[in-house]
């Protein structure tokens, strides 16, 4: 069997790679090489996928012990990405009053005031940038407010954070001087909530882990840490990617302002539609042989799940490669499956869906800006999409 070189070439924009497809349908599972750490099985099947994603024959936890496939020269491996159940269930356990059904619909209204404010601003400029005008500041002060960080400490730790996620043009000293500033940053912060709790979700979890007793201070500073970069970084991204296709496209857009009840849907379809990881999703380790789409996995195999393209199986989705805002049912694994699904995604779904109402109702007109220099796109970096995305409304146009 050959061995590929893994990531493959980038495309175009939001475009999925071919390779993905042609080995989806022809070998499903395969072997790929990454530029650092060992060789590794690659699964492209929703099935394979959902199997390696939430079955107990595979570990993350295994990853601290191996040279774990990787696209940077320093294995960071680590944190509650890096646990297994029992561990990692007892670490996210401090966060089960993150969700209330008060806190969502709180986050809800304040989501619609602060939308509502930055469009407007948007608009009244003439033209913005759908990035650093919309999507960065609405994600990092939701996140910012719901954990308890203060939003003008924001150029902080937005350094550390990308610099925690850049692949390239970083070196590994300032890479790990990042996440040292960031560590002592939110160890600061938590050991202030103890001594003065607030309503925000740093206090919720002291609160929790002193019920509970069973998750250390350090656990707790990861676990912080984890969530305001991913409370902001993926949706920050995600957000634009969704701009990005459906005013690409005007009359996806147009769908939505006349229909504003298909948000919800509309949002769930863009998780399945959009690639946003660009190496695959974190690899996980086989803890006793395993088959997989008629392939032995040996135990001690590293298998990486193919997210981007199970999301577009034809085997599970009608019409794949098409965008079908009532598409029912549509079980993606856009935001994972298994242990690790995502601790954020009733926020994340939240700010999508309250994104699109605003935009949709607020800026009817809405689209592109016209000069091709308006787009710029993410180059070196775990996530994909948009870093810069100019935007303007024509008189509240819709065509």
């Amino acid at each position: 069997m050959p061995v590929r070189g893994f990531p493959f070439p980038r495309p175009s924009r939001l475009d999925v790679e071919p390779e993905y497809r042609q080995l989806q349908d022809d070998e499903p599972v395969s072997r790929v090489k990454f530029p650092y750490g060992e060789e590794a099985w690659l699964v492209t099947r929703y099935a394979d996928v959902r199997t390696v994603l939430s079955d107990p024959a595979f570990s993350r936890a295994e990853s601290l012990q191996r040279d774990v496939p990787r696209v940077t020269e320093e294995n960071f491996s680590g944190g509650i990405v890096a646990m297994d159940p029992p561990e990692h269930t007892r670490v996210r356990s401090v966060c089960r009053q993150a969700f209330t059904p008060r806190t969502v619909s709180r986050l809800r209204e304040r989501a619609t005031v602060l939308a509502t404010e930055l469009i407007k601003d948007g608009l009244s400029a003439g033209t913005f940038d759908g990035v650093e005008d919309f999507a960065l500041p609405y994600t990092l002060k939701m996140i910012c407010e719901m954990l308890g960080v203060p939003y003008e400490d924001r150029e902080h730790f937005r350094h550390w954070a990308e610099a925690g996620l850049a692949t390239t043009s970083i070196s590994e000293d300032e890479r790990w001087a990042a996440t040292g500033k960031m560590w002592d940053y939110m160890a600061a912060l938590l050991a202030e909530r103890r001594k003065q709790p607030r309503d925000d979700l740093m206090s919720a979890m002291l609160a929790v882990q002193s019920d509970v007793g069973t998750v250390s201070d350090d656990e707790l500073v990861i676990l912080a840490m984890t969530i305001l970069v991913a409370g902001y970084e993926t949706t920050s991204t995600q957000l634009p990617n969704f701009m990005y296709v459906l005013l690409e496209d005007r009359a996806r857009f147009e769908s939505l302002v006349a229909n504003p009840l298909l948000v919800p849907t509309a949002v769930e379809e863009l998780m399945r539609y959009v690639p946003l990881e660009a190496n695959g999703t974190t690899p996980r380790y086989a803890v006793r042989d395993i088959v997989l789409s008629g392939t032995l996995i040996e135990a001690g195999s590293p298998v990486v799940p193919a997210s981007v393209i199970a999301n577009r199986d034809p085997r599970v989705f009608t019409d794949p490669d098409r965008l079908d805002f009532a598409r029912d049912p549509n079980p993606h694994i856009g935001f994972g499956f298994g242990a690790h699904f995502c601790l954020g995604a009733p926020l994340a779904r939240l700010e999508l869906q309250v994104a699109l109402e605003v935009l949709t109702s607020a800026a009817p007109g809405l689209r592109l800006a016209p000069a091709e220099s308006g787009i710029e796109w993410k180059a070196g970096m775990l996530v994909r999409g948009p870093s810069r995305l100019m935007l303007s409304e024509r008189n509240g146009e819709t065509a």
